[in-house]
């Protein structure tokens, strides 16, 4: 009697287990069925966005791509913790380490993790391909450490190749422990580096395509699951096209967004929000914001006709001593920026400037960077490009010396001389 008792105890235990994760599982990535309508009103609440909006969350911040310029932000360089946004750097280890098409076995310990769950179990056979979208889209913790297994060895190799790529971008403040975000005290980034992240990561297109996706079917042992994406932004308001969502207790709610509009694009992180409400609202609230308050400048043009008028002005005044050649040719340094983003106010305070070196001595290497077009705003830079020799600049040697004696002299032979 007492082992029939103990039996239905362990099983009523289990019962409660599985409820309590599910209900772990909704609490993070529930999708909500009225959020159209929720982002409507939150637009028409905020659609005052000549002013800084009023901000719920902890910490935010919105990030042109291409200009790499800082938009809206609020405590932005406090280390925080991520929860499941950490995903974005596990995807990005993925698809530089490992194949697409590889079968990855589910191991008892991937298979065990609690929190948001793709619903995997010890033996399941899936692709790395599938695991990525039950990744991101589901944000399954289960297949962040099939993953991190697959491609790391362990939890704690696959957090040194996570750690290795932080420091190769830069990221001093950001540290990772787990490939699914669940709270740990080393666990952390800012806002600002997050968004870094993030902007690396979309230049990956697989990466790019798998956050774009509103619904898929995976395969589990080659049977079909449906999955839908947590990002309640995606679909529901006009240009989102990623990223993820994540909650923990110590992180609270958090999102990371893309957004492109007109061909430009944003990323937007929300960190420390109390609710999904307010998480949803805040992010609306900056990607709005943004769109609105900056105007998009092309700097491109600017900058090119900038340097030509210089070429014609000021290029031929720069002295180049003990130089050979006499034609020198100069070119723009190459740049992947075209658009800066400017408050529409302050574009009166824009300015384009160049600054260059008067006076040379040769020999100087093709490259040689003669200045700079600066462009700045209010007497802060916002962005420059060097001005560079487009040809080696030899030094005169003696015999070069002696060759121009002997032109100059025949030259003036030439214009005293009479001829009769």
């Amino acid at each position: 009697m007492k082992t029939r008792l103990k039996q239905i105890g362990i099983i009523i235990c289990i019962i409660i287990l599985m409820v309590m994760q599910n209900v772990v599982v909704l609490a993070d990535d529930e999708i909500d069925e009225e959020v159209s309508n929720m982002i409507e009103e939150i637009l028409e609440a905020s659609s005052n966005v000549d002013n800084f909006p009023n901000l719920n969350a902890r910490a935010c911040l919105v990030l042109d791509r291409e200009s790499k310029q800082v938009l809206a932000q609020k405590d932005a360089y406090t280390k925080r913790p991520m929860a499941s946004t950490t995903k974005i750097m596990t995807c990005t280890i993925v698809l530089e380490h490992a194949n697409l098409t590889d079968i990855v076995e589910i191991s008892k310990k991937a298979g065990g993790t609690g929190g948001s769950r793709l619903g995997l179990k010890a033996g399941d056979k899936v692709s790395v391909n599938d695991l990525l979208y039950g990744l991101m889209l589901r944000s399954g913790n289960d297949a962040a450490v099939a993953l991190a297994e697959h491609v790391g060895g362990s939890i704690e190799g696959f957090a040194d190749l996570m750690n290795q790529k932080a420091e190769e971008l830069g990221l001093d403040n950001t540290h990772f422990v787990t490939p699914h975000g669940l709270d740990q005290e080393e666990h952390y980034t800012t806002a600002y580096e997050l968004a870094l992240l993030t902007n690396y990561a979309l230049k990956n297109e697989k990466f790019a395509s798998i956050v774009a996706t509103k619904t898929c079917e995976i395969h589990i042992n080659n049977q079909p699951k449906q999955i839908s994406n947590t990002n309640e932004l995606l679909g529901n308001l006009n240009g989102v096209n990623g990223v993820k969502t994540g909650f923990t207790n110590g992180a609270g709610r958090c999102l990371v967004t893309s957004t492109t509009r007109n061909g430009h694009q944003i990323i937007c992180v929300v960190l420390g929000a109390d609710t999904k409400k307010i998480r949803t609202t805040d992010s609306v609230k900056l990607i709005e914001y943004s769109f609105s308050k900056y105007e998009y400048i092309n700097m491109k043009e600017k900058i090119e006709e900038t340097f030509q008028n210089w070429l014609l002005e000021e290029a031929p005044k720069i002295q180049y001593k003990k130089a050979k050649e006499t034609q020198i040719e100069y070119e723009l340094e190459p740049s992947n920026v075209t658009w800066i983003p400017i408050i529409k106010e302050e574009q009166k305070d824009l300015e384009v400037k160049i600054d260059y070196q008067e006076n040379l001595e040769a020999p100087l290497e093709k490259g040689y960077v003669v200045g700079k077009i600066q462009v700045n705003l209010k007497d802060e830079e916002l962005f420059h490009t060097n001005i560079l020799l487009k040809q080696n600049i030899t030094k005169k040697q003696i015999g070069d010396y002696f060759e121009q004696i002997c032109n100059q002299y025949y030259q003036y032979l030439l214009q005293n001389m009479s001829i009769e």
